[in-house]
C-alpha cells in the first residue's frame, strides 16, 4: 500500500484541536464519572454496660488530630437511650486510624475485656463514602485492668418510682447491712436501670431485696404481693446480678394526687395494652386545654407525642421535662395557638425497636418496628382518644411530634399515613439511622403528601459530630424541598444555634413548634 500524500493528513493543530473537542464532549457525556469522594461519613455505635452510669461522657480517642490527639479530649458521643452511644465523624479514606472507649465522667475509666483486662485499641481504614462501626464494651475499670471480685446489681424500677428516689440494697451479708436497714445506695444507670458495685468473700449466699429510700418501702409484685427474697452465691470475679422491680409497698394505696408542678388539666390512661401481642402495654398521659370542660359542643385538634413519660410531669421524667403542658397553657390562654389536645404516649424497653422503621445491623436487628408501632397508634389508641374527649378526628386536625428517634419515627408515620397525621414535629431528628434511610424515603416519594413539618437541629448536639448531625438534618431538609415542600411554608427548618440533645433544648422550643404546627384561629 502507498503511503497518504502530505496533502491528505490533517495538520498537526488540526489534530489537536479534534483531540481537543473529543476530550470536552467526554467531559460534558453522560456516562461523566463522578468525582472520588475523599472523605467517609462513619457512624460509630458503642454498647455500653448496663451498669454505665446515666450521666457518663463517653469518648472516642486517639493519637491523631481526628480523635483528639495525645492530650485532646476527643470525640464525644451522644447517648441514643438504651446503652447505645453515638455519633458520626467524617474521616479521611483509606488512612489508618488507631482509638480507644473512654468514660471521663463520672469516674476516669477505660474499656476492659471480658477477663478485666484494658481492651487494645481499635484500627479502623475507611474506604466508602458512608460506614458504620458497631463495638460492644464489656465493662469499664480503672487504667491498670481489674480482675478482683465485684459483684454488679443492675435493678430495673417501674415507672412509678419518683425521679429523685433513693434506690438501696439490704441483705444477710454484713455488706448489705445485715437486713439491718437499707445498706448500698445505687446509682442511676443508663436503660432506665440502677446499678452499684459490692465486694463479697467468695461463695457468699446473698439473700437481698430492694428498697426504695427506707426498709419500709420495700419492693413488692405488680399486684402487691411480697416478694420473696432475691438469691445469689458468688465465685468471686466479675458478676452482675439483674434485678426486675415490679411496684413498691405503697402501690396498694390510693395513688397520690398530681404532682403540684403539672399544670391544667391532665388525665392517665393507665397500661393501654396493645392489639399487637408483641407490643408491651404503656401509660397515656392527656392534656386539656382551658375550657375543655365548660365549652361541652366544642371539639379539639390533637397532638400525639412520643415519649410521653418526658413531657409534663419531672417526677417521671428522666432527664428532664418538656414542659409541654405549662408552654401549652400559657400559649392557648395568651390566643396564640389554637386550643388543641396533648396525648403523651409513654416509651417501652423496646424504644429503639418501636421509633425505628428499618433495621440496622449488626449492632440493631431487632429494630424497625416502627409499623407495628404506628398501628397501634392509629387503630387502638387514637379510637379510644377520640371516643373518649371530644376530639377533631380528620388529618387535617392530627398531628405526632417527637425529638431524635422520636422525631425519625414522627416523620416516617406521617409519610405513611398522611390520612391520619397531617402536622408533624420532627424535632432534633435521628437522620442517621441505616445510613440515612429516611432522607431516601423522601426522595422516593410519588407524591407529595399534604404534610405540615416543623425540623430543627441544634448546632451542638455532639461534640465532634455536630457537623454531621447538622448536615443530615439539612439533607433531610433539602430532600423535602426538592419534593414540593416549602421553606415557611408548609416546612419551617430551624437550626438553633448552641442547642443540645436534651429535654431542656427541646423544652425550649417547644412554644415556636406549637405556633407553627397549630397557629392561632381568627
Amino acid at each position: 500500500m502507498s503511503s497518504p500524500s502530505p496533502s491528505s493528513r490533517p495538520s498537526r493543530p488540526v489534530l489537536l484541536l479534534v483531540l481537543g473537542l473529543a476530550a470536552l464532549w467526554g467531559c460534558h457525556s453522560d456516562s461523566q464519572v463522578p468525582a472520588e469522594q475523599h472523605f467517609s461519613a462513619v457512624q460509630f455505635d458503642v454498647t455500653v454496660p448496663p451498669e454505665t452510669p446515666a450521666d457518663a461522657a463517653i469518648f472516642l480517642t486517639g493519637p491523631s488530630d481526628t480523635f483528639g490527639g495525645p492530650a485532646g479530649p476527643g470525640l464525644e458521643m451522644v447517648y441514643q437511650g438504651g446503652r447505645v452511644f453515638s455519633l458520626k465523624a467524617r474521616l479521611p479514606k483509606d488512612t489508618a486510624f488507631t482509638y480507644a472507649v473512654r468514660m471521663t465522667a463520672p469516674v476516669a475509666w477505660v474499656a476492659l475485656d471480658a477477663a478485666g483486662a484494658p481492651e487494645a485499641d481499635h484500627t479502623l481504614t475507611v474506604h466508602e463514602d458512608e460506614e458504620n462501626v458497631a463495638l460492644t464494651v464489656e465493662r469499664f475499670g480503672p487504667a491498670e485492668g481489674e480482675t478482683g471480685a465485684r459483684t454488679v446489681f443492675i435493678v430495673k424500677t417501674p415507672d412509678i418510682t419518683p425521679r429523685d428516689a433513693k434506690v438501696w440494697l439490704s441483705g444477710n451479708q454484713p455488706e448489705l447491712g445485715n437486713w439491718n436497714g437499707a445498706e448500698v445506695e445505687l446509682s442511676k444507670a443508663v436503660d432506665n436501670a440502677y446499678a452499684g458495685a459490692v465486694t463479697f468473700p467468695v461463695g457468699a449466699a446473698l439473700e437481698f431485696k430492694v428498697t426504695r429510700g427506707a426498709w419500709e418501702t420495700v419492693e413488692k409484685s405488680e399486684t402487691g404481693a411480697e416478694v420473696a427474697n432475691h438469691t445469689f452465691t458468688t465465685g468471686g470475679g466479675f458478676e452482675r446480678v439483674s434485678v426486675v422491680v415490679g411496684g413498691w409497698a405503697d402501690l396498694s394505696t390510693p395513688p397520690p394526687p398530681p404532682d403540684p408542678t403539672l399544670t391544667g388539666d391532665v388525665r392517665y390512661l393507665r397500661a393501654v395494652t396493645p392489639t399487637d401481642p408483641t407490643l408491651k402495654p404503656r401509660d397515656v398521659i392527656v392534656w386539656l386545654p382551658p375550657g375543655y370542660e365548660t365549652d361541652t359542643q366544642r371539639r379539639y385538634p390533637v397532638l400525639y407525642m412520643h415519649d410521653g413519660q418526658n413531657l409534663m410531669d419531672v417526677v417521671t421524667a428522666f432527664a428532664g421535662e418538656w414542659n409541654v403542658d405549662e408552654t401549652a397553657q400559657a400559649l392557648v390562654t395568651a390566643k396564640e395557638v389554637e386550643p388543641l389536645i396533648i396525648v403523651g404516649v409513654y416509651n417501652t424497653s423496646d424504644r429503639i425497636a418501636e421509633y425505628t422503621p428499618v433495621p440496622f445491623p449488626p449492632e440493631y436487628p431487632d429494630a424497625g418496628r416502627a409499623d407495628a408501632y404506628g398501628q397501634f397508634l392509629i387503630n387502638d389508641l387514637k379510637p379510644r382518644i377520640d371516643a373518649e374527649f371530644r376530639t377533631k378526628t380528620g388529618p387535617e386536625s392530627t398531628g405526632l411530634a417527637g425529638s431524635s428517634l422520636g422525631g425519625l419515627v414522627s416523620l416516617s408515620l406521617g409519610l405513611k399515613h398522611p390520612e391520619v397525621f397531617s402536622r408533624l414535629g420532627v424535632v432534633s431528628p435521628s437522620v442517621w439511622w441505616a445510613n440515612r434511610d429516611i432522607v431516601h424515603t423522601v426522595e422516593a416519594l410519588g407524591t407529595k403528601p399534604a404534610l405540615r413539618i416543623w425540623e430543627d437541629i441544634g448546632t451542638n448536639e455532639g461534640s465532634g459530630s455536630q457537623a454531621e448531625t447538622v448536615a443530615d438534618a439539612q439533607a433531610l431538609r433539602d430532600a423535602l424541598v426538592a419534593k414540593g415542600w416549602v421553606l415557611d411554608g408548609d416546612l419551617k427548618y430551624t437550626v438553633v444555634q448552641g442547642g443540645q440533645h436534651n429535654e431542656a433544648a427541646w423544652s425550649a422550643r417547644f412554644g415556636d413548634v406549637l405556633r407553627f404546627l397549630f397557629p392561632a384561629v381568627p
